[in-house]
């Protein structure tokens, strides 16, 4: 502790008074019982009793991030919860990104994880500083502990005197650190469930936000790299001469993934790059196309699968059994991510450290990897990261950041890498594509007795032995929330070479899809109610809560403007429950649908900020309604079709339906609020759609075309 700290009450008076009326200027005038809370302060020293918080003298409240922001509000839903405990000031709470460090433990942000996995260590650390404050006001009053409250940055005793903050920062720095400090009860909470506007709103509205397209260092090359338009192709040889004589263009580098034009600026490297002359071995992956990679799956759907789950004999039930559906096929596609933002980052690969700033999920990741591709120790490796301009799974994977890596150490500057949008659709880690073939039995009351899925597909972990199970292939599938006494799902993995990587809700992406329709296939052969037909068949309680409120909320058996109809699914995923009841109109004649409203119904134990929370649902109901009309990545001759927008579209805001989201209240702990509405949105439309026509969609994305087909078919 620094000499300023140990000043006594006498000692600081003396030289507030020898200082003259200068230094005098920088304190602010005091009442009686408030010097000695002074006397133990340092305008200099902050109060950090832990790795997420600090409070400064004037009583600025800064909490540190260790998640990283995507646009999701963790940037101001992990202050709040900090925030509730220390019962602070909000005006005076401010948020910052933490560079990667082990103290902030495993800082991946995915997996709708990051409230749900902070919520106890934030809460207990907000608890704590508040401790501590209380215990300095306690000693500098002379009072007992007991008799001192906190509200809103101040610590209150019960004669009415207070001390802020910021005056006892500096003495609560000096006390002990509670190991089991007391937690608030739900119905304490001021600040949690309440609406706030995001902390870091008036950056991003200013432009003041730093993302990873925004990065400049000192000395810096902007870097574009020409990638095999076929996966798994690789540099035969290139010629680079004309690509060199464009002015501004510093180098040409080989790096694994291709070849790098580095440049002054990005489009000088894009002119560059347009002029670079490759021969590419493009290997075996050329041969292929969706429809080899259709076919090979439909002979694998007879082939045995890996179990994932097997009760009872379906076989049996099925073969002794009238009232059936079998061999109902569903397909989903491909899926890029596509976030706002491609990919970006800036490495600067020194002698004896590294300094990067990426728009990453995975900073820690990123940390160790570029200590193994430099040999660099990982305490001098310094990951910075900036805003993320979406991420949606896709910045789970550092290869572009490794690219930035490798040309750095190349020239021995700093680089900035960035993908076009045509590179981070045709070069993407895509959402597996899936063939789905299933039977069910029903029983004389029209309940199913037996239920049999085989998904055949590609496995996110290409390593992944054949004969073992990989989890995100069937969950949302593996785990039906039905009661199905006779239940068989096995999983075939066929990986033809396609890249993949978790996609937003990951395998319940695809798997709510299909789960949802064959449910609903099932309520239509027995003659039942499809609200009515889950609800009886739903184990889960609070699944079933969602359900009703929203079949509540939706009016849900009330008469419906002529031409408009409804459907139903639900699902739970990532820890939450999502109900969602879709209304659509349909266009017989060129098979247009027009989804209308979208009724959301939602259990994430406490929601934190419910402002943030719909934003995310709403969020997530879009993405669904793309993917259900717009989205899928194609191969021809072992390329992806799709480059840009205009043929790998989303929703564009006059097609977005109306979106009500509905809370179920709860005291449990909160969970997560970033995917799990994807889900049931293709379903609870493609039951609508159902509704509509009579035709069952059991194929994404509904193209107009399709559907009319089938229309004149049915």
């Amino acid at each position: 502790m620094s000499e300023r700290q140990n000043l006594n009450r006498r000692e600081f008076i003396a030289l507030v008074g020898a200082a003259g009326a200068g230094l005098a200027l920088g304190f602010h005038l005091i009442s009686e019982h408030r010097l000695d809370a002074f006397a133990a302060e340092t305008v200099a020293t902050p109060f950090e009793p832990n790795a997420w918080l600090r409070i400064d003298t004037s009583g600025g409240v800064t909490v540190t991030i260790g998640k990283v922001e995507m646009g999701q509000g963790v940037r101001t839903a992990l202050p709040m919860i900090l925030a509730e405990e220390l019962d602070a000031d909000w005006s005076k709470v401010k948020a910052e990104q933490g560079d990667a460090h082990s103290k902030y433990g495993r800082m991946t942000t995915g997996g709708s994880a990051s409230v749900r996995t902070a919520w106890e260590t934030l809460r207990k650390a907000g608890a704590s500083a508040r401790e501590m404050l209380v215990a300095a006001a306690a000693q500098t009053w002379s009072v007992p502990a007991s008799d001192c409250r906190t509200e809103n940055g101040m610590v209150i005793h019960a004669s009415g005197k207070k001390l802020s903050y910021g005056e006892l920062a500096a003495k609560a720095a000096t006390m002990a650190v509670p190991q089991y400090p007391k937690l608030k009860e739900p119905k304490d909470f001021k600040l949690i469930g309440k609406r706030v506007m995001k902390l870091d709103t008036p950056e991003k509205i200013s432009g003041k936000a730093i993302y990873g397209m925004d990065v400049k260092a000192p000395n810096m090359l902007v870097a574009v790299v020409e990638r095999c338009p076929v996966f798994g192709g690789k540099v035969k040889a290139f010629e680079a001469s004309a690509a060199k004589k464009i002015k501004g263009v510093k180098h040409v580098v080989q790096i694994p993934s291709g070849v790098a034009v580095l440049a002054s600026d990005y489009w000088t490297a894009m002119q560059g790059r347009a002029q670079l002359k490759i021969t590419w071995d493009e290997g075996d992956f050329a041969k292929q196309s969706s429809d080899s990679i259709l076919a090979e799956r439909k002979k694998l759907a007879e082939t045995k699968g890996a179990v994932a789950k097997s009760v009872g004999n379906v076989e049996k039930e099925l073969a002794s059994t009238k009232k059936k559906i079998t061999n109902a096929v569903y397909e989903v596609p491909y899926l890029a991510h596509a976030p706002m933002e491609p990919m970006a980052a800036v490495a600067d690969v020194r002698d004896g450290s590294v300094e990067i700033w990426a728009s990453t999920q995975v900073p820690d990741r990123v940390q160790n990897m570029a200590s193994d591709m430099t040999g660099t120790s990982k305490d001098k490796v310094i990951v910075h990261t900036t805003f993320l301009g979406g991420g949606f799974g896709r910045k789970l994977y550092p290869d572009y950041i490794e690219e930035a890596i490798h040309l750095s150490k190349a020239v021995k500057q700093p680089v900035k890498i960035v993908w076009s949008r045509e590179d981070d659709i045709q070069h993407d880690l895509y959402r597996p594509s899936t063939y789905n073939v299933f039977n069910a039995a029903l029983g004389e009351d029209g309940l199913p007795t037996a239920l049999s899925l085989k998904i055949v597909g590609d496995a996110l972990n290409k390593s992944n032995p054949k004969d073992n199970v990989e989890g995100a292939a069937v969950e949302g599938a593996s785990n039906l929330p039905y009661k199905i006494p006779n239940l068989h799902i096995e999983w075939v993995m066929h990986n033809p070479g396609v890249p993949t990587g978790a996609w937003r809700s990951v395998g319940s992406s695809q798997n709510a899809f299909i789960t949802e329709g064959f449910i609903d296939e099932l309520a239509h052969l027995a003659g039942k109610d499809p609200f009515e037909y889950r609800k009886q068949l739903l184990t889960d309680a609070r699944l079933k809560a969602v359900l009703e409120l929203a079949a509540e909320k939706a009016g849900w058996g009330n008469p419906l403007p002529q031409g408009v109809y409804r459907g139903i699914a639900c699902h739970k995923s990532f820890q939450s429950y999502a109900a969602e009841v879709a209304e659509v109109s349909v266009d017989k004649k060129t098979g247009e649908v027009k989804v209308l409203r979208v009724v959301c119904a939602y259990d994430c134990g406490i929601v934190v900020n419910p402002d943030g929370a719909e934003a995310q649902l709403e969020g997530g109901i879009a993405d669904g309604v793309s993917c259900t009309f717009k989205r899928a990545i194609t191969i021809k001759d072992g390329r992806v079709e799709q480059a840009n927008f205009d043929n790998y579209d989303s929703i564009r805001i006059n097609e977005m339906p109306k979106v009500e989201i509905h809370f179920v209240p709860s005291a449990e702990a909160p969970t997560g609020t970033g995917e799990p509405a994807v889900p049931p949105a293709a379903p609870a439309i493609c039951n609508a759609i159902f509704a509509a026509t009579g035709v069952r969609v059991r194929k994404l994305p509904i193209r107009p075309e399709d559907l009319v087909k089938q229309l004149g078919e049915n």
